[in-house]
């Protein structure tokens, strides 16, 4: 990459600017997370449609629907939380 001027590259950004680009795409990004985990554990747990595990497993008759798939989603999910927390609470993300 050929510097036209100290501080600006060819492209016109200069390599600050490009950093703090994705720096903040980055810190929304995490945000995605969360609710991702969430959906997926909603569908994981048989929300999705009229399918229900029973249909596909008789050994799953007396299963609790947060088993499995689902639970994992879950804990993904709460795993994924402390950026939203640190959103609510003020503070950077990053």
């Amino acid at each position: 990459m050929s510097a036209l001027h100290p501080g600006i590259t060819a492209g016109g950004i200069s390599p600050e600017t490009a950093r703090n680009t994705v720096s903040c795409a980055g810190e929304w990004l995490c945000l995605a997370a969360a609710p991702s985990f969430a959906l997926m554990a909603l569908l994981a747990a048989g929300f999705s449609g009229d399918a229900q595990p029973e249909f596909f497993c008789s050994a799953a008759r007396h299963a609790s629907p947060l088993s499995g798939m689902a639970l994992m989603y879950v804990l993904m999910s709460i795993f994924h939380l402390p950026p939203w927390f640190r959103l609510i609470s003020g503070q950077r993300l990053a």
